[in-house]
């Protein structure tokens, strides 16, 4: 997907978020440790209602932000879009799961960083900053679920 506008943006990483969704919940199914198929399923689930929390702010968010283009995205290392569907998944164990999704998330938080600095109106850099504060709660809630998952 060519990214020229932050409403661009925003779709990608809502599909990001979806196509993730559906990776680990078909990985779930295939993943010979019942501990670490119980995780890409939780994650997969979680995954799902950030891709819908992302959607909302495509429906929310300021259309004069939303319209405005983005030069610089493409000076961003893109996110490792094929590693989110990767029939690794299914080999990896509890740790490594973890790790590759902190990992992914860990790179949408960068761009999103990134594109703060480089916002040209106000609307934008708010936009962006709610959806780093997005990223970074949901981020913190599922380290705090997969804590309590690797606790049992």
């Amino acid at each position: 997907m060519e990214i020229k506008t932050f409403a661009d943006l925003i779709d990608w990483t809502r599909q990001l978020h979806a196509h993730l969704a559906r990776c680990l919940k078909e990985s779930a199914g295939q993943h010979s440790n019942e501990r670490a198929s119980a995780l890409l399923d939780y994650i997969s689930a979680h995954e799902s209602l950030l891709e819908k929390a992302v959607a909302e702010y495509e429906k929310q968010a300021d259309p004069k932000a939303m319209q405005t283009r983005l030069y610089d995205y493409g000076a961003h290392k893109p996110i490792e879009s094929n590693r989110t569907c990767d029939i690794r998944y299914r080999d990896l164990d509890f740790a490594g799961i973890e790790k590759e999704i902190f990992d992914f998330h860990d790179q949408v938080m960068d761009l999103y960083d990134s594109l703060i600095g480089k916002a040209e109106i106000p609307e934008a850099k708010s936009l962006l900053e709610d959806l780093k504060s997005l990223e970074e709660h949901e981020a913190m809630r599922l380290a705090r679920q997969i804590g309590r998952m690797d606790d049992v």
